[in-house]
C-alpha cells in the first residue's frame, strides 16, 4: 500500500469559500457571521470535487490512501477572533470528515486547529478532542506561527504549549508542523513562508529538551523539512557547539520529514541524509505546486516517479517510505478491510 501522509482539499466546492469570505467580511463591520447552516453543499458537489482532481491523481500516479486535511492556505488563523477561527476550523474539519465518510478507502482524516495569535494552544484541546474521539481524526495541523508571518507567538518549545502537547500524547496523534498564509509581504506563502516555518520548527526543536519532557510526541516536518536535509552538517555542527547530544538521539526518535520535494536531486538529497525510518511518503497534491516540468514532461508533484527512480532503495526501504512508517506514525490509521 502507498500512503500519502500529506493532502488538503485544496479543490473544495466554492460555496465553503464563499461562506469564509462572508465571515472575514463581518470581522470590520461587525456584522453577524455567517451561520454553519448557512453553508449548503451536497454529497454530490464533494464528489464532484475529488473525482477528477485527487482521486483521479491516485489512480493515474498508483497512491492508495491519502491523510487528508483542510487547505492550509486556507487556515490563515491571523484574521479574525478565536472564536472567528474556532467556527471557521468546525466547518472545514466536518467537510473532511464527510470526505472521508464518502472516501474511506481514499482519504484518511487530519483536523485544522482553531489557533489564534496570541490565544494559548490549550484552547484547541476541545476541538482535537472532537475530531480525534468523535469523528476518527488521527492527526492535526500545528501552525507554529498563527500571526501569518510574524512570528508574534512563543517557540514551539516553550512551555504555552505543553497542555497542548500532552492532550496529543494521551491521544497519541501527531502534528504536522504547517504553517498558514503569510500576510507579511518579505515572504511569499509557499516558497518562503512554508519554508520558513519548516526550518524554524526544525531548529526550536534542537534548542531545547521538549522530547526529554515528552519522549513519546510525534511530529512531521513537512516539504522535505525545508532547509534542513541541505543544511544537516550545520545542524549537526550547532548541536554539538551548544552541547547538545547528536541528532539521531536527540530528535529523530520524534521528528519526521515527508517527500514532498518537486525534483529528483532534492528526494536524492533528502534519502542520503535523513535515515530511512525517518521518511513518509507524500505528494501535497494538489497543492503548491501543480504543473508539469519541462525537463521531465511529469508534474512536478508526482513524488512517488522520485522514490521509484532514487538508487540504492531497498524493496525494505521504499516499503518503509511507502507505508510502514505513516501506520508507525499516525497509529490510529485504521484502514477498512
Amino acid at each position: 500500500m502507498i500512503i500519502d501522509c500529506h493532502g488538503h482539499y485544496t479543490t473544495a466546492p466554492r460555496a465553503l469559500e464563499g461562506w469564509r469570505a462572508k465571515q472575514v467580511e463581518a470581522l470590520p463591520s461587525r456584522l453577524a457571521p455567517p451561520a454553519p447552516t448557512d453553508l449548503s453543499i451536497g454529497d454530490d458537489e464533494l464528489r464532484e470535487s475529488l473525482e477528477n482532481a485527487q482521486l483521479r491523481l491516485q489512480r493515474e500516479r498508483g497512491t492508495d490512501l491519502t491523510i487528508f486535511s483542510p487547505r492550509a492556505m486556507a487556515m490563515s488563523h491571523h484574521l479574525g477572533t478565536a472564536q472567528t477561527s474556532e467556527d471557521w476550523t468546525r466547518l472545514c474539519n466536518d467537510m473532511i470528515h464527510r470526505v472521508c465518510t464518502l472516501y474511506p478507502r481514499n482519504f484518511a482524516p487530519v483536523c485544522q486547529l482553531p489557533q489564534s495569535p496570541g490565544v494559548p494552544p490549550a484552547n484547541c484541546i476541545p476541538e482535537l478532542e472532537r475530531c480525534v474521539l468523535e469523528l476518527g481524526f488521527i492527526g492535526c495541523n500545528l501552525n507554529p506561527d498563527p500571526s501569518g508571518g510574524h512570528w508574534k507567538d512563543p517557540p514551539l518549545t516553550d512551555r504555552w504549549w505543553y497542555p497542548f502537547y500532552e492532550k496529543m500524547v494521551e491521544l497519541d496523534v501527531p502534528a504536522m508542523v504547517h504553517v498558514s498564509a503569510s500576510c507579511n509581504p518579505c515572504f511569499h506563502a509557499t516558497g518562503a513562508h512554508y519554508l520558513n516555518g519548516d526550518t524554524t520548527a526544525f531548529m526550536q526543536f534542537l534548542a531545547s529538551d521538549l522530547f526529554r519532557d515528552f519522549p513519546t510526541l510525534k511530529f512531521i516536518i513537512p516539504h522535505g523539512g525545508g532547509a534542513v536535509p541541505y543544511h544537516w552538517g550545520r545542524y549537526r555542527g550547532l548541536a554539538q557547539d551548544m552541547k547538545r547530544p547528536p541528532l539521531d538521539e536527540l530528535l529523530l526518535k520524534n521528528v519526521f520529514f515527508d517527500t514532498c520535494v518537486y525534483h529528483q536531486p532534492g528526494i536524492d538529497l533528502l534519502l542520503k541524509v535523513i535515515p530511512v525510518d525517518n521518511i513518509l511518503f507524500a505528494s501535497e497534491m494538489v497543492g503548491a505546486v501543480r504543473g508539469i516540468d519541462p525537463q521531465t514532461g511529469f508534474h512536478f508533484d508526482d513524488t512517488k516517479r522520485y522514490i521509484d527512480s532514487a538508487p540504492g532503495l531497498t524493496a525494505s526501504d521504499r516499503h518503509q517510505i511507502y507505508e510502514g512508517n505513516a501506520r508507525r506514525v499516525f497509529s490510529r490509521l485504521k484502514l477498512p478491510a
